[in-house]
């Protein structure tokens, strides 16, 4: 009786540890979906256990990263569409690992609630499970956890955790990036996950719109552009690593190419971006006009639709470009690598 007592005023105080389970028997089929051999515990284990299975990998190097979704988040609340959500946390993860060289591996989630809605929450897990898929790496575990009193009804945090593998002597860390090289851009999906504190005061603060306002422009509503899942390029960047000598990849996300495309560059190089050369998505250039923001605050903020940048020699621009575009994937030709001056800047952009 002491038991049932216990367990009832836990409920009352807003943790149902009973849904909690019936939660994770509803995800468990739904991800076993990503299990590879590799993968030696089920759902619910007090940890996940992984085999390595190190193949012909001579040096092995674990390669980790670990992100949320930020602000996008309130664009699923107000469409309460909540089964994309989970793509966006994968690529933002992953795409900060493959950037290295590295191969996906396994992934982990933490799901945070004021209180356990089981449909949200599946349909959550749902596109982390669809995101791990197009990453090829398996979602091994998590954690949800119920904060009575924390967030508001109906709102949920999300962070995620990728661990992949490289070997040493394959880690791509742009020390061979050299004058001459020439840099290719992998077209966006849109706005991927950043930039939405600024996104949603645009849309909902200063031009008071809804979400389900339809725009000629995006030839969608604004809740659909706005919920456009981030690209995952797993299967875009693999191969070409594989295939070619790519000197360097930089992940064009949150301070968009101005803060990113440095972190790879040697202090010898400055790279030259033209902005003439690829056309972003008209999303951006009606949050430019909206708010009459400039080219350099729009190349700092957003991806303008640049979702990764590759580096790599001259001779094999071409080769390159047609096996991606052979894949579906929009590239572009955006520019090249200069010598720098001493104390320069790393970035250089012309029309």
């Amino acid at each position: 009786m002491a038991d049932r007592k216990s367990k009832d005023r836990y409920a009352e105080a807003g943790v149902d540890i009973d849904a909690g389970k019936r939660f994770v028997e509803s995800i468990k089929p739904i991800v076993s979906t990503t299990f590879k051999s590799n993968v030696m515990s089920d759902l619910g284990s007090y940890a996940a256990l992984y085999s390595l299975g190190l193949g012909n990998i001579d040096k092995p190097v674990l390669v980790s990263s670990t992100d949320g979704v930020g602000t996008k988040l309130k664009i699923a609340f107000m469409l309460n569409k909540h089964d994309t959500i989970g793509i966006d946390l994968v690529a933002m993860c992953v795409n900060d690992i493959i950037v290295q060289g590295a191969v996906p591996l396994f992934f982990l989630d933490y799901l945070s609630m004021g209180k356990l809605n089981h449909d949200t929450a599946v349909e959550i897990i749902r596109g982390i499970s669809k995101g791990c898929e197009e990453a090829k790496c398996s979602l091994i575990g998590g954690e949800t956890a119920e904060m009575p009193g924390f967030y508001p009804q109906d709102e949920y945090d999300l962070a995620g955790f990728i661990v992949g593998l490289v070997d040493a002597d394959e880690i791509i860390d742009g020390s061979d990036i050299a004058i001459g090289h020439q840099l290719i851009g992998l077209a966006s999906s849109g706005l991927h996950s950043n930039g939405y504190s600024l996104v949603r005061r645009i849309f909902f603060d200063g031009l008071k719109m809804s979400v389900d306002d339809y725009i000629d422009e995006f030839s969608r509503t604004v809740g659909e552009e706005l919920l456009e899942p981030t690209r995952i390029y797993v299967d875009t960047i693999t191969p070409l690593i594989r295939n070619f000598h790519v000197s360097g990849i930089s992940h064009i996300t949150g301070g968009g190419i101005t803060e990113n495309l440095p972190r790879v560059l040697p202090a010898h190089c400055q790279a030259i971006i033209s902005r003439s050369s690829w056309t972003p998505q008209p999303i951006f250039h009606f949050i430019q006009k909206a708010e009459n923001i400039s080219e350099e605050e729009m190349m700092r903020t957003f991806n303008n639709g640049i979702g990764m940048i590759i580096i790599v020699a001259e001779q094999d621009v071409q080769d390159l470009m047609n096996q991606i575009m052979a894949t579906g994937e929009k590239a572009f030709q955006i520019g090249w690598i200069e010598e720098r001056d001493p104390g320069g800047s790393a970035l250089k952009f012309i029309d």
